[in-house]
């Protein structure tokens, strides 16, 4: 299923700044060699070209597009279409900013990653790990309200790790690294904002199955539930709480 990156990018700033503060986190190492796994529509491979100026970075993506929007909006980076499982050769940095939830079997997959890094490279990784917040709670019950007709149907896997899991993981494949979680608090400008937060990304299959008048009868149920659990704050503003881990590790 495509995605759309002008949904995704509705948010921009409030999506890039997980990636430049990972970024931040290792511009230590000083890479030189570096693939951005899950570029999206260009955003934190822009912040990689900041942070690294001098290095060789490419943007990947299984998204066309994704890819299409990242090559418009910065023709001087680097992309190309590809998908995680099909990446090859070895880099000194292996950067992902929310894209690796998308992909299964965590267990496999990191090693996997670690094992595509140059001596001493650095795999830098930040998921969502917000499944508790309310919004998404909101969400997981009326998808499953048999009025919309999601019982039968498969949708593709969005899920992450317990920090201790990424943390038995992360020590029996490299030499070092650390864990951390941040929340941020995002200011959103009404309860619709929500919901076009996560049209882009978790709601993206479910609105794909539904035709275009289910298709807003259910954001609707969702905004009405939304409602009841988010206050409008004293300048008009909505509060999204958005909970992210990031892991950083040493081969």
């Amino acid at each position: 299923m495509e995605w759309n990156s002008s949904q995704y990018l509705l948010f921009e700033n409030q999506r890039t700044q997980p990636a430049v503060d990972l970024a931040r986190r290792v511009e230590k190492y000083q890479p030189k060699t570096i693939i951005d796994i899950g570029c999206g529509p260009g955003n934190s491979t822009n912040v990689l070209r900041q942070t690294f100026p001098n290095a060789n970075i490419v943007g990947i993506d299984g998204s066309c597009n994704m890819i299409k929007q990242a090559k418009s909006e910065y023709p001087n980076l680097n992309f190309h279409l590809c998908r995680v499982e099909d990446l090859s050769g070895t880099y000194d940095l292996l950067f992902s900013n929310a894209c690796l939830q998308w992909v299964p079997n965590h267990q496999e997959l990191i090693p996997t990653l670690m094992g595509k890094l140059n001596e001493h490279g650095v795999l830098a990784v930040q998921v969502p790990m917000n499944a508790k917040e309310p919004l998404y709670r909101i969400i997981t019950e009326t998808i499953k309200q048999p009025q919309w007709g999601f019982q039968d149907t498969v949708f593709e896997v969005n899920q992450v790790l317990t920090s201790n899991e990424y943390f038995n993981i992360l020590s029996k494949c490299s030499s070092s690294f650390e864990i951390w979680e941040t929340k941020y608090y995002h200011s959103l400008p009404n309860h619709q904002a929500l919901v076009e937060w996560v049209k882009g990304t978790k709601l993206r299959p479910y609105l794909a199955k539904l035709n275009r008048q289910d298709g807003m009868a259910f954001e609707r149920e969702i905004v009405k539930k939304t409602k009841h659990v988010y206050p409008v704050m004293d300048n008009g503003k909505i509060v999204l709480g958005f909970r992210r881990l990031f892991f950083i590790a040493v081969k």
